[in-house]
């Protein structure tokens, strides 16, 4: 009967997950040739074409979807067959990309109760606009994401509820009853700065971008010193412990559609815990939030 050595279902995923016949090498310690060698061969072997040759970068053919789905199958047995006799595990990395509004305490608190539960996943956690996140999920480059956009989400998500946007400030703040209103915000992507530029636009007044940081904690903090107004979603705020302004004389602001998302065929049981243990945590209470969707499956070409 014929086998499939291990080594060479492991140098495929690691070309699809990284999107690189170099990347791979570097992470495998071997050459490209090697890389290249072992695909070949691999492919022998099954008797098809992995790889979709006339689409740009790497990009998987119909048949190499299967392939790639049942080799990480394979591995994982592979893998908790070594784990048992050792009995030691692998440390897993787990790659998160998490909205800006949302990288408050309560998602370090969630991931250290995680931690207890499986000790041996560390995080590598970013923060990116939704196109990039939606584009890096697909390239597997990526394996859970949580977003915020002004409109419905157009992709399937594990979960999906709905937020308030709420402005928010200090007993320090002033603001001219006219002129411009100061805003703290993340940048030019975030939907929530977008949200007040276009609130506020509605009835004739500017805004000046006093500050603009990636750090929540410097937002927050230039909140509380009354350099400027912000908007959050509505469990933001009460995760950071500040406080709506619900009388503010500014305009009425819109809800926002917030989504978690997994990477394509991702059935792992500790990403699918930790998603449903972020979402839980991030969800505003029942009645407001939206139904929880099914499991998520962001397709892409790898």
């Amino acid at each position: 009967m014929l086998n499939i050595p291990t080594d060479l279902l492991r140098t495929l995923v690691a070309v699809v997950d990284l999107r690189s016949f170099t990347k791979a090498a570097h992470s495998l310690g071997i050459t490209q040739p090697a890389v290249s060698a072992q695909i070949k061969r691999l492919q022998f072997l099954l008797g098809c074409e992995l790889f979709d040759k006339s689409a740009p970068g790497v990009s998987l053919a119909p048949q190499g979807n299967d392939v790639v789905m049942a080799a990480r199958r394979m591995l994982a047995i592979n893998d908790e067959i070594l784990r048992a006799r050792s009995g030691a595990r692998r440390v897993e990395m787990l790659r998160l990309a998490i909205h800006g509004d949302f990288c408050g305490a309560r998602i370090p608190q969630v991931l250290a109760d995680f931690r207890k539960r499986w000790p041996y996943v560390c995080f590598n956690i970013a923060a990116a606009g939704f196109e990039a996140t939606i584009r890096d999920l697909k390239q597997g480059e990526l394996d859970l994401a949580v977003v915020v956009t002004r409109s419905p989400l157009p992709v399937q998500a594990r979960h999906l509820w709905l937020d308030q946007a709420v402005w928010v400030h200090s007993e320090t703040t002033r603001l001219s009853p006219h002129g411009p209103v100061p805003l703290v915000s993340f940048g030019e992507e975030c939907p929530c700065r977008q949200s007040a530029v276009q609130a506020l636009s509605r009835i004739g007044r500017g805004c000046d971008f006093v500050l603009t940081s990636r750090s929540l904690v410097s937002l927050e903090a230039a909140v509380i010193a009354g350099l400027g107004v912000m908007v959050l979603p509505r469990r933001c705020v009460e995760f950071a412990g500040l406080t709506g302004w619900e009388d503010a004389p500014l305009p009425q602001l819109p809800e926002l559609h917030c989504g978690l998302f997994l990477r394509e065929n991702e059935d792992r049981p500790e990403l699918l815990e930790l998603a449903d243990d972020i979402a839980a945590a991030l969800r505003p209470p029942l009645g407001f939030a939206e139904a929880v969707a099914g499991p998520v499956r962001v397709s892409g070409s790898g």
